[in-house]
């Protein structure tokens, strides 16, 4: 792996001790994957960020590379920590786990990282543009910013996304080359697809179906709109390990795909019986004790959609919206949360449903319009899921 004289001085550990280990771990990286050389990044989003999931170990870990004097170098974001940092007696946290929460925050904040914590970093300013290349770790976003946005990204580690936000640099491997950007098979979707609920098993139906790959998907009719990709892109990021696809006038790159090369791609279709395996799949109950929404985390649109379903009516069970600080403020400005948690549910920022111990809270049973969500939270949290659209969900909610 070729490397520049500034990133030798780096990994001789003449700039310190923590560019050092960076480099270390980014070298190593590189040589796993064959790249050349190191690229130039825009920005970088950290995953591992709640403590349910990293424990002690990572914990000290990020502590001892905030120790050595770890600064970043580019624009970085983090993924959603396992309780809402400010709020977060109200939802039954021990505060054994708050407080090495808040340790794992300050860490990242003494690295100069700002503390707002999201899954989705392109609705809060971090939008990179076509072409740039970036290190973000949160698989969703992975696949929304590579197939979307046009920038380039692997699948990153939160290490590695951690050392890439440190050097300012990533491996040049994997999705930074454009050879590997090209469709690898065609997904012919047969039936109409509308609604984020409907987007999102659609992903999951094409994460499920491929497993790995580049897809290129074919028989979307109507533009899909923001909360609808970023629903696909979770769901087929969660099924399998989806991290770009092609979409006629979504993807920026699709425009090079021939018919040629298309018809020698292995096809795969998505009919009806595919959605309705997704959901007998994915649920186990009609019952639940927690409508969770917001995974990827909610935008204004739907936190304002929400308000709507709502307004001056009463929920019978608990339903949680999870967003980011940046949304979180936008909604209270306009009133939406007061709507939401006068008729007794909440909107919660921070977090996610996944990495939070919903375990500890005595729930048992949730109810959610994302596929992500169903597919993780029988395991992270031990909880049977009900997966309905957000209509649906809500309505259940109301009910008495």
């Amino acid at each position: 792996m070729f490397l520049t004289r500034e990133e030798e001085i780096m990994l001789e550990g003449k700039c310190g001790p923590a560019p050092a280990l960076a480099m270390r771990l980014l070298v190593t990286l590189g040589q796993i994957f064959d790249a050349e050389r190191m690229v130039a990044i825009n920005s970088a989003q950290i995953s591992g960020i709640s403590y349910k999931n990293i424990g002690n170990a990572g914990l000290e870990f990020l502590e001892n590379f905030a120790d050595l004097g770890a600064q970043i170098r580019v624009r970085t974001n983090l993924n959603p920590a396992g309780m809402d940092l400010d709020k977060w007696k109200e939802f039954g946290i021990t505060k054994s786990f708050a407080e090495k929460q808040l340790r794992i925050i300050n860490a990242f904040r003494k690295m100069n990282i700002q503390s707002s914590c999201s899954c989705t970093p392109y609705l809060i300013g971090n939008r990179p543009r076509f072409g740039e290349h970036i290190a973000w770790a949160e698989s969703s976003a992975v696949a929304y910013a590579n197939s979307v946005l046009g920038a380039r990204t692997n699948r990153e580690g939160g290490p590695s996304a951690l050392a890439s936000a440190i050097i300012g640099k990533t491996p040049l491997y994997g999705y930074h080359l454009d050879g590997n950007r090209k469709p690898t098979h065609v997904v012919r979707v047969e039936i109409p697809v509308q609604g984020a609920f409907e987007y999102s098993m659609l992903g999951y139906i094409i994460g499920k179906k491929l497993g790995y790959g580049v897809p290129l998907v074919t028989g979307i009719h109507k533009k899909p709109a923001l909360e609808e990709l970023k629903a696909f892109s979770a769901s087929a990021a969660a099924a399998g390990s989806i991290a770009l696809y092609h979409i006629p006038r979504i993807t920026p790159e699709c425009q090079v795909v021939s018919k040629k090369n298309e018809a020698s791609k292995e096809t795969f279709f998505v009919e009806k019986s595919d959605f309705l395996q997704v959901i007998d799949t994915l649920s186990q109950t009609d019952i639940f004790d927690l409508v969770a929404i917001g995974c990827p985390h909610c935008n204004l649109s739907e936190i304002s959609k929400l308000a709507k379903m709502v307004i001056s009516k009463k929920l019978r069970r608990s339903v949680w919206a999870y967003t980011s600080r940046e949304v979180y403020a936008a909604a209270e400005s306009r009133g939406l949360v007061a709507i939401i948690e006068k008729a007794g549910g909440k909107v919660i920022k921070d977090t996610c449903m996944v990495v939070s111990p919903l375990e500890d809270m005595d729930i048992k049973a949730v109810a959610t319009n994302s596929c992500k969500a169903a597919h993780y939270l029988p395991t992270t949290c031990k909880v049977r899921i009900c997966l309905g659209s957000l209509d649906t969900c809500v309505k259940a909610a109301l009910k008495q």
